[in-house]
């Protein structure tokens, strides 16, 4: 065995499609157990006498609907879904990229040129991811206080968020996105495969 595995060649149009539909339907599907993470996560402190705003996953998940109806699942969707189809395009296009970089021959790469191409391309990932899960967790977490809402949607955050601290403000958390984003890299090929 040689260690090299042959590369696929998909059309960039092909790609973008299957790409942009199946992570619509990977964040239509996944969204809801996100709100739940994200607000079990942020659920304000407790202290000594106080009972918790939740009591795990599933009490989360009732008082959510009980609250918000099926469309609180749902809340801070719109940032995800519309970077969706240019996430996945950019994605394939850092791996194409990360492919001539790293490999000999793009055809044929060896295991590792593919781990590294595929992190390559988190890195392409992370400029548009970024932005948008900073905005989609400001919109969730709003949906589960009591407090009033401060952002009206996916748009009002942007302005205030630039308002409030520029360009930077919309870019905070980026190191860990780029992380979590070259290490999904890393293995999309060998998963997608």
């Amino acid at each position: 065995m040689s260690g090299k595995t042959d590369a696929h060649v998909v059309s960039p149009f092909k790609s973008f499609v299957a790409g942009g539909f199946g992570g619509v339907c990977c964040i239509v599907v996944g969204h809801p157990l996100d709100t739940i993470k994200v607000r079990l996560q942020t659920m304000p402190f407790v202290r000594s006498g106080e009972a918790p705003l939740y009591h795990g996953t599933f009490d989360c998940a009732k008082k959510t609907l009980a609250r918000d109806g099926i469309l609180g699942f749902y809340k801070g969707m719109g940032a995800p879904v519309m970077g969706v189809a240019p996430i996945f395009a950019i994605c394939f296009y850092g791996y194409n990229w990360g492919k001539r970089i790293f490999g000999e021959d793009p055809m044929h790469l060896r295991k590792h040129e593919i781990l590294l191409a595929g992190m390559y391309s988190g890195i392409f990932t992370t400029v548009i991811v970024a932005p948008g899960e900073r905005i989609k967790c400001l919109l969730q977490i709003q949906c589960g206080s009591s407090a009033p809402h401060k952002y009206k949607g996916p748009m009002d955050v942007i302005h205030q968020l630039y308002r409030e601290g520029g360009l930077r403000s919309l870019f905070r958390g980026t190191a860990a996105t780029l992380l979590r984003g070259t290490t999904k890299g890393a293995f999309f090929p060998e998963i997608s495969d």
